[in-house]
């Protein structure tokens, strides 16, 4: 299984990240699935691709040219494809993957896992689709949605096709019983 994995070229303040990123990639390496990410050496993104090699696991890197003019890209992964621009990159991540997951990062991240959870709201994938909320780093955006329920801007059933974990165990049983 393909598991597309958005999350920060930063490590973050709290070191639990990293060690849940170890974590993150340790299953996907070991369970045998292949880790899809945007392809950087760099912060948390790095932490998972390695562990995931370590692993024993694939790792395939979508990253925008100007990322590889930058020098951000990880050697050591098994493939990297090269794309013109960002929106080519969500694209191809979104195609490649067979669940997808948000792990802390920024804005990207943010940007990455609301066009895959409005892709589930509106049809366009039953792919499973996981907010890993490590540290309650996500608390806010599960109120934001139970906000827009309450509001009559979502429905409980869409509100629903997004499942907020707090663990990578509780990530990697939805992933693989859904």
């Amino acid at each position: 299984m393909n598991i597309t994995v958005y999350l920060g070229a930063n490590l973050g303040t709290d070191k639990t990240y990293a060690m849940e990123a170890k974590a993150l990639g340790s299953w996907i390496g070991s369970a045998g699935h292949r880790l899809i990410y945007g392809g950087s050496r760099a912060g948390l993104m790095g932490i998972l691709a390695d562990a995931v090699l370590e692993a024993g696991g694939e790792v395939i890197g979508v990253e925008p040219s100007f990322f590889i003019d930058a020098e951000v890209q990880h050697e050591g992964i098994t493939q990297l494809i090269v794309t013109d621009t960002m929106t080519e990159r969500r694209a191809k991540m979104i195609e490649m993957g067979d669940a997808y997951v948000a792990f802390p990062g920024g804005t990207g991240t943010l940007e990455e896992i609301s066009e895959v959870i409005s892709a589930k709201k509106l049809g366009h994938t039953s792919k499973p689709v996981i907010v890993l909320n490590i540290e309650g780093y996500y608390d806010h955006l599960e109120a934001l949605f139970r906000k827009m329920v309450e509001e009559g801007f979502l429905t409980r059933k869409d509100m629903d096709k997004t499942f907020f974990a707090r663990t990578v165990e509780s990530a990697a049983w939805h992933i693989e019983h859904t």
